[in-house]
């Protein structure tokens, strides 16, 4: 954990238009009274020719604050979020890429996020809540309720930034929640994802808009009958793309490629046929091409679209990732559509930006070069199940003896609509790290995953934990059979929908020799009532619970709780939105009293993401602990 904690995170990486300079921001290590949480802002070449990056700064110095959401101009400026004059009150400010004074432009009360300079280079869009209570997002802690609930809900709107004069206006209606946006080409307009009442849980039925910046007339152009997100103007002005399908969380959205006028009409899916999910996507101008990235096959790519034809060309594939500190994708790309930078990341490489031509980037930032895997070997395997082929990783314990039998330790992701991918591990509930401890850690990517299309990601509709389960098992019997695991001692462990499929998994199968459920879900019926998001379960269930109990019955652990004789750890956070802590309250009862071997851990004031890096400590501690003690 302490290599781990060392290693530098790259929150965010941003081209300069004209494709010369890359900033990113970079997490600053808590130390010298300095808490968690602060960030700093770098600029470099984007060839990898400058060797002593500038920091980019509101402050002085050194002097640590949260300062990200970089937004370069059409001439080369740079707007930025900052803290620096009141911790975790951001504000807008304004410097030249190349030095020189900085210069304040909001004085606002409240969250802001996404800076977005409009295209003639004259105004600076963001979104603004005002008087937030907390950042936007259902994966921070929730808000208390007391009083009257519900009665109170905030925006976030968008608002424009006169970059000259620093005056502000919002300019969307104040009973609509902005998601994402982008600027139309004139810079008369923005497209927005858009919902009206909580946002947390309604970007789950969220619509196109498009806002009008001069009067702030706002027009919804499509209704879907799917999650949206990204969109994006092409450069003529007149089309939409944007990505749709089944997407369980907002913040890490995929599916297939959509386009729509931006005068609204008929809905064209351009990849129908796409056995890859779609993350990312941006109009390259000299073109009219879509360039896109994807989860493919457990693995990361850049693709080319032709909106006329549909056909897709692969620029680039890998093992690895293009994102670190958070679940965000980091790709961006320069006017030319050919200069971009990422930040790259892998189960053998830690995070480090890279800049260049795609599939030809220099490194930029040497910032981990000390870091080192601690874990064994990482490789992708292939199963069927069910007539599906199924992908997964399969970690190897350090100083790995192909004469010695193992234990294994399987780790289902969250979502369900996710995948595991090749990434170095953070301190968070990730168990690849358990491998320095001579564990096989096997991370599958079952039905309902990102990475083999949209009909891959629906196949667990109104099948929660069935099909899934099944692609499971015969995963892991597929790796008993190739390597040395010992059969009875594997454990499973999941957060979140990993940590649903956690109980289910103890609850239907003696397989498992002990389990760890993080933030999972006891009772598909009572959680309905209880979570903040249940806009989600719509589309997976096929209806709400008051109209057809019987589906949210069928997949409830604690309906089959009776069967559980697996020693099972339970962690939670006490202000879990997406997965309220009542869930493992409930399962945690029944284990103990039908005295199956149980222990149940509440981290105070966290939300669904455990953020505090003390409780991330415990949680691995405990975790490892828990598997020592039973799988030894």
């Amino acid at each position: 954990m302490d290599s781990l904690a060392r290693v530098r995170e790259f929150q965010e990486v941003v081209v300069s238009p004209d494709g010369s300079h890359v900033a990113w921001v970079e997490s600053l290590p808590a130390k010298d009274g300095n808490p968690s949480g602060r960030s700093a802002i770098y600029v470099a070449g984007s060839n990898g020719a400058v060797s002593s990056p500038r920091r980019i700064t509101a402050g002085k110095g050194d002097a640590a604050f949260s300062e990200h959401s970089v937004a370069w101009s059409p001439d080369g400026r740079v707007a930025f979020l900052s803290d620096r004059e009141k911790p975790g009150q951001l504000q807008l400010y304004m410097t030249a890429a190349s030095g020189g004074p900085v210069h304040k432009l909001t004085n606002l009360t409240g969250f802001l996020a996404t800076p977005a300079w409009s295209p003639d280079g004259k105004q600076i869009a963001l979104l603004f809540t005002e008087n937030a209570p907390r950042a936007a997002g259902p994966l921070v802690a929730a808000t208390a309720d007391s009083g009257v609930v519900g009665e109170k809900i905030f925006e976030q709107r968008l608002a424009v930034v006169d970059p000259e004069s620093g005056s502000t206006r919002i300019v969307s209606p104040a009973d609509l929640y902005v998601y994402e946006y982008d600027w139309s080409p004139d810079s008369s307009k923005v497209i927005a994802t858009a919902a009206h009442g909580s946002g947390d849980n309604n970007w789950y039925i969220a619509q196109l808009y498009a806002i009008a910046i001069a009067s702030g007339e706002t027009q919804s152009i499509l209704k879907p009958s799917m999650q949206i997100a990204v969109p994006h103007w092409s450069p003529d002005g007149k089309t939409i793309a944007f990505i749709g399908g089944l997407m369980s969380d907002e913040g890490i959205p995929a599916g297939d490629i959509y386009t729509v006028s931006s005068a609204g009409g008929d809905l064209r899916n351009l990849t129908p046929r796409l056995k890859a999910s779609a993350v990312w996507l941006t109009w390259v101008r000299s073109s009219n091409r879509i360039l896109f990235a994807e989860h493919i096959d457990g693995n990361s790519g850049i693709a080319a679209l032709d909106p006329a034809t549909g056909d897709v060309t692969t620029l680039w594939t890998g093992p690895e990732v293009f994102l670190s500190f958070s679940y965000a994708l980091n790709l961006s790309l320069a006017r030319d559509g050919k200069t971009s930078a990422v930040i790259r990341s892998s189960f053998e490489h830690p995070p480090e930006v890279w800049g260049g031509e795609i599939g030809a980037w220099k490194q930029l930032t040497h910032a981990n070069r000390e870091a080192r895997p601690d874990w064994g070997e990482a490789r992708s395997l292939h199963w069927t199940s069910d007539g599906l082929s199924i992908q997964g990783w399969l970690v190897y314990p350090k100083s790995y003896d192909r004469n010695r039998r193992y234990p294994m330790i399987v780790m289902v992701h969250g979502g369900p609509s996710w995948m595991s991918r090749s990434q170095w591990p953070q301190i968070f509930f990730n168990l690849v790290p358990l491998a320095h401890e001579g564990y096989f850690v096997f991370l599958p990517n079952p039905r309902g995953s990102y990475g083999q299309g949209e009909e891959f990601t629906r196949a667990n509709v109104r099948d929660f934990g069935y099909g899934d389960l099944r692609d499971i098992l015969a995963g892991v019997d597929e790796v008993v059979r190739t390597v040395p695991v010992d059969n009875k001692r594997i454990g499973i462990s999941g957060w979140s929908y990993g940590g649903f499929m956690t109980m289910w998994s103890v609850a239907q199968t003696r397989r498992f020799n002990a389990a760890v459920a993080g933030a999972g879900i006891a009772n598909w019926q009572s959680y309905y009532g209880q979570n903040l998001i249940d806009q989600w379960m719509i589309p997976f269930f096929g209806a709400s619970v008051y109209d057809d109990p019987a589906i949210y019955a069928r997949s409830a652990p604690i309906n089959f709780v009776k069967n559980v004789n697996t020693p099972t750890l339970i962690l939670v956070g006490d202000r879990d939105a997406e997965c309220p802590a009542p869930q493992s309250y409930e399962f945690w009862h029944a284990l103990k009293t039908l005295g199956v071997k149980t222990e149940f851990v509440i981290y105070p004031n966290e939300g669904h993401h455990i953020g505090q890096p003390d409780h991330q400590r415990d949680i691995m501690k405990r975790t490892l602990a828990w598997f020592d003690r039973h799988l030894r």
